[in-house]
């Protein structure tokens, strides 16, 4: 029997190894934690809707067959000669591999950046931002200093300006329980581009403008960051930026370790791949979600989005079961549902299947997503167990 190793838990290699389950098909999934978070509301976490355990999945409530094993391990290396995969626990033989470990921040060369700023990359980190603003305002009862209270997010993509949605319905309540005024409170998002959100309509980018500057918001477009020293950014033109919560959402690159074992990568680090989604290294690894290096018929490479990993994993899966069987492989031609930016709990902007919309209808259309996954992930079971505790109803 071939042994299948899947690394990596994000949506990729939870819905690989999802369809690997359903189909009865042996294997193996290594990641560094028993649970799969939800990438794409992390931003609700760090940004205090909820907290962190609401926005994970146990994985085993998803894998229901005894071959479906779980190992917990961080991956450090994949020999592809000897077909192992690297642990720091141990080692993981294999036939086939999936490999879907996801991507880490891209500081774009930023002096000082990195060492002195918060990400949000993974569910721990978003808590540990939450908390950090919640000991920063702390700090302000004592001392009075207004840096407590300034908040910088270099960024103003999908990640950046979700999370100053969040934390513009967040900070009134905090400042409340701690009796600071909120007007004293200094959030801004710092963008070296000119314009917000590029993935959404540019049509629908004055109301996100006008929505989060009525809250108290300050979008700070065509600055850019030159250097981030402790407690403060550095921008172009000499000006400074001192604050107490510095937190990097610009950018993203696939995980290393396709580039530490020798693969053939793009410039962000992405494990080049066929219409197969197998390596073009080695036929026998498929590269999925946002370390995949995948283009459509006229070249223009897939964008790392959520929808498109799950597409992914579900193909690689069934691509894989399709090779132990000896039928014809399906190229991946993945369906775009559309792209969604909460601006809060309440309104949001973006597309559904092509058409513009914002508002409510934007916000319930993110919420109903929500529900979409789980129920994709886990059928009825896993979505009724879980919705609730993730949507505000």
């Amino acid at each position: 029997m071939s042994k299948i190793v899947i690394v990596g838990a994000g949506y990729a290699g939870m819905a690989a190894a999802a369809h690997l389950d359903k189909a009865g098909t042996p294997f193996t999934i290594v990641n560094n934690h028993d649970y799969h978070y939800l990438t794409t509301l992390l931003h609700e976490a760090a940004g205090g809707r909820g907290p962190g355990e609401n926005y994970q999945v146990p994985i085993k409530e998803v894998l229901r067959q005894d071959s479906s094993q779980l190992v917990l391990d961080e991956i450090t290396g994949i020999d592809r000669e000897k077909k192992v995969v690297i642990g720091k626990a141990g080692q993981y033989e294999f036939d086939y591999l999936i490999y879907g470990m996801g991507w880490i921040s891209e500081y774009f060369g930023i002096k000082g950046l990195k060492e002195n700023s918060l990400s949000i990359t993974n569910l721990d980190t978003a808590v540990q931002i939450r908390e950090h603003i919640e000991n920063e305002f702390k700090a302000y009862t004592t001392d009075g200093d207004k840096r407590h209270l300034r908040i910088a997010l270099g960024g103003a993509g999908l990640t950046g300006i979700e999370l100053m949605g969040e934390l513009l319905e967040y900070l009134p309540e905090l400042c409340k329980s701690l009796n600071i005024p909120f007007s004293e409170v200094d959030l801004q998002c710092i963008e070296a581009m000119p314009t917000i959100l590029p993935m959404v309509a540019a049509h629908l980018r004055p109301y996100v403008i006008e929505t989060l500057t009525q809250k108290g918001g300050k979008l700070r477009t065509n600055t850019k960051i030159m250097e981030v020293t402790p407690g403060v950014v550095h921008l172009d033109g000499g000006e400074t930026v001192e604050a107490g919560t510095i937190v990097w959402t610009g950018g993203v690159r696939a995980n290393p370790l396709l580039t530490d074992a020798g693969f053939n990568v793009d410039r962000r680090g992405r494990g080049k791949v066929n219409s197969f989604l197998q390596s073009a290294d080695d036929d026998h690894i498929f590269i999925v979600g946002d370390s995949a290096w995948a283009e459509d018929e006229n070249g223009k490479p897939f964008p790392p989005t959520a929808q498109m990993a799950e597409q992914m994993g579900a193909l690689a899966a069934h691509n894989l079961i399709s090779l132990l069987s000896g039928q014809p492989l399906k190229s991946f031609k993945p369906r775009n549902w559309g792209t969604l930016c909460s601006l809060g709990s309440d309104v949001g902007v973006g597309d559904a299947f092509g058409v513009p919309i914002k508002g409510v209808t934007a916000a319930l259309a993110k919420e109903g997503s929500k529900a979409k996954y789980l129920w994709e992930l886990g059928g009825m079971r896993l979505a009724g167990n879980r919705t609730k505790q993730m949507m505000r109803i």
